[in-house]
């Protein structure tokens, strides 16, 4: 079973995430990967390494998945050397790039900027399996993740958060909750999944970090959305007719003869 180091993170300025921003996040770091547990692993290590933002992952079709992160230059150098050799341990590293001063033409027509992690963010809402350890096991196949996901939820006290697919008949279920519970559950899955057909990779994460929490797909179930504040206008105001008011005519005032024979002497001065 892989599993990322659990480094601790920089201390909390209350920003977007739990860890400190950086001032700029004008370089631009990708790596890519053929398994998406992989991918979530090397984004954990990219990010419990140095100070940057992950913007998301990119998903392309038969297996590549791309994480991608934002910061300082020499954070996104050692952010990508890390989880480089993180997806490399894992046999899955396909590409690495660290991109200086992204032209805007690019910001506008790829997903690397990190406004547009901001609003995925506060259209999500708040996620109720938040802060516990997560287990992701791939495989290829979809009735084999089905049956995997099951011996994991009969196994172990853990929930079934959501499930991934990213092409090349690669699927993943993704459970959370003690770090206990997710290794017991991940163990009993990977023997199913190999039962049934092919397990292709997994991942065990005792604590994400702000970033990759909200990036990680959830089912809507376990999402808690901000309600509506209720209307000030109750819904049973009745409509009242409306006044009929009088309909007045326009006459002309005639101008008295004492005026038209002023202005007559006015004309002739």
């Amino acid at each position: 079973m892989l599993s990322t180091e659990n480094r601790q993170p920089p201390p909390s300025n209350g920003a977007l995430g739990s860890r400190q921003r950086p001032q700029s996040d004008g370089a631009l770091g990708m790596v890519s990967t053929r398994s998406f547990p992989a991918i979530v692993g090397t984004a954990d290590m990219m990010l419990k390494s140095a100070d940057v933002t992950l913007v998301g992952y990119e998903k392309i079709g038969s297996g590549y998945c791309t994480a991608i992160v934002r910061g300082r230059t020499a954070d996104v150098r050692l952010a990508v050397e890390e989880g480089a050799k993180t997806a490399a341990q894992f046999g899955q590293l396909v590409q690495k790039i660290v991109m200086a001063r992204p032209m805007p033409n690019l910001e506008a027509i790829f997903p690397i900027g990190t406004r547009l992690a901001e609003l995925a963010q506060q259209e999500r809402g708040y996620s109720r399996l938040s802060n516990r350890a997560i287990g992701l096991l791939e495989t290829r196949g979809f009735p084999a993740m089905v049956g995997a996901a099951d011996a994991m939820l009969k196994s172990a006290d853990v929930q079934l958060a959501a499930y991934e697919t990213i092409g090349d008949g690669l699927c993943t279920a993704i459970v959370r909750g003690t770090v206990a519970n997710v290794a017991v559950a991940v163990d009993a899955g990977m023997a199913e999944a190999e039962r049934i057909g092919e397990l292709n990779a997994v991942m065990v994460i005792p604590r994400l970090l702000e970033d990759l929490e909200r990036m990680l797909p959830i089912a809507s179930c376990w999402l808690d959305r901000p309600e509506p504040l209720p209307a000030l206008i109750p819904r049973d105001v009745t409509e009242r007719p409306a006044l009929n008011l009088p309909e007045y005519e326009t006459v002309p005032l005639p101008l008295k003869q004492e005026e038209e024979q002023q202005q007559t002497f006015e004309q002739l001065d």
